[in-house]
């Protein structure tokens, strides 16, 4: 078998077999197959496409290329969400203690942040103690104890979606959507996870730009993910506006606790409660509209709240923080933005407004960059609220005046402000199971 002809019957249309993905798939891992081969198929299947049953093969094939998680003890217990990224996304420090405190199991492996979207390590490791790297007894060990673990990604979980994925960064091909398919639950295969919730972002602040995009996309991960013998759901959801009023490590961290204290509602707080709901229908084979019930129940119990603390002090978390999160450790300087003129805000580009955080020190530009635990952004306005002229709409908060100056411009920058109220958007555009 000749990587050439694998290539030449892609770019003429072609269906790839099985034997063929595995081929491409086994030999580009071991370094057998170079760079530029590996680009011109993804720039085939850029222009070509994939049928089901090919995106099927790649994304078992890349699962497969290095090691995989055994989760079987759990049954169906086992349930992971994704997040295809955003701004102000700290979903999974609310939806994993619910639904763990209900019945199911959360082992899951999260990557960090890059570019203008967070990472949920990151965030964890905000938390004085909080260890993102286990063994894997250790990690099986705390799932089965306590019902929930979140570590780092392995290095060797899917090698080849890590090398292909880098490739196709640098090659214009990131948008395909059958190779964004196989990257995403190639990872999740090779977990182990038996129930899998995506939760699809789109708007400014998301890669997929349309509602439409975003739920071609979610289909596709739906069907794979089937194909691949896992249950399966996805919530189509909106990113035109950062989601919570918090944006950088610890401040995300602290909204994440008082939503699990009952505390704080709003969009959220619905994000979430959709996210379980769906993750502990099919996890627990339990009807949507009861899951929706046990989801509000686990939060206003502070049942969920318990389980975070417990989760926490597993992974050697200091849940003093959690308990008092004023003692988080605090930024030098705190800077208020202020309106110049008076109006409702029309739009939010969520992109800059993420990327002013990582000015802030919130996040990296490049993966060896540093974070600012206690930096980042406060909303106390959003897309659809009138403000007047000298009103405050944000506060930014960073250990350097000149941040803080060059983030304020940023941010402002990324502000649109109409006469009239804008039309309100679903948070929620659909959700296909």
């Amino acid at each position: 078998m000749r990587m050439y002809d694998i290539i030449h019957k892609k770019r003429l249309g072609g269906v790839l077999d099985k034997e063929e993905i595995e081929f491409f798939v086994e030999e580009y891992t071991n370094g057998k197959i170079p760079d530029y081969q590996a680009s011109a198929l993804a720039m085939a299947i850029m222009f070509v496409g994939m049928t089901d049953a090919e995106t099927a093969y790649l994304t078992l094939a890349m699962a497969k290329s290095g090691n995989t998680v055994d989760l079987s003890e759990f049954g169906t217990l086992s349930v992971d969400k994704h997040s295809t990224g955003g701004v102000g996304d700290k979903t999974t420090l609310i939806v994993a203690p619910i639904v763990a405190s209900l019945g199911a199991k959360v082992a899951k492996m999260s990557g960090r942040g890059l570019g203008h979207t967070g990472g949920t390590v990151d965030k964890l490791e905000s938390i004085e103690g909080y260890k993102t790297s286990l063994s894997i007894n250790e990690f099986m060990s705390q799932v089965r104890n306590v019902g929930i673990s979140v570590i780092g990604q392995s290095e060797n979980l899917a090698p080849c979606d890590k090398k292909l994925y880098a490739l196709r960064d640098v090659t214009a091909t990131v948008e395909s959507i059958p190779l964004i398919t196989s990257s995403i639950m190639s990872k999740k295969i090779a977990a182990g996870t038996h129930s899998i919730v995506v939760d699809v972002k789109y708007g400014s602040g998301a890669f997929m730009k349309t509602p439409e995009d975003a739920e071609i996309l979610g289909r596709k991960m739906v069907d794979i993910g089937k194909a691949c013998g896992r249950r399966m759901a996805a919530l189509i959801t909106d990113m035109d506006t950062p989601l919570g009023d918090a944006i950088g490590n610890a401040l995300e961290v602290k909204e994440a606790i008082s939503v699990l204290r009952g505390e704080k509602h709003g969009d959220l707080r619905e994000v979430c409660e959709a996210l379980a709901a769906n993750m502990i229908s099919l996890s627990l084979g339990v009807d949507i509209k009861e899951s929706e019930k046990k989801v509000k129940d686990a939060i206003e119990s502070r049942l969920a709240y318990k389980k975070f603390i417990e989760w926490i002090s597993a992974q050697g978390g200091d849940v003093t923080l959690i308990e008092n999160p004023s003692l988080f450790p605090s930024s030098k300087i705190e800077c208020e933005v202020k309106s110049s003129i008076s109006g409702y805000i029309s739009r939010m580009d969520t992109e800059k407004i993420g990327l002013s955080s990582v000015i802030l020190g919130a996040g990296r530009e490049k993966k060896d960059d540093t974070i600012d635990m206690s930096s980042g952004i406060i909303l106390f306005k959003k897309t659809g609220d009138f403000v007047s002229s000298g009103d405050t709409i944000a506060k930014l908060y960073t250990s350097d005046i000149k941040k803080a100056e060059s983030a304020e411009k940023l941010f402002l920058s990324s502000l649109s402000f109409t006469d009239q109220k804008p039309a309100e958007k679903p948070l929620i555009y659909k959700i296909i199971r």
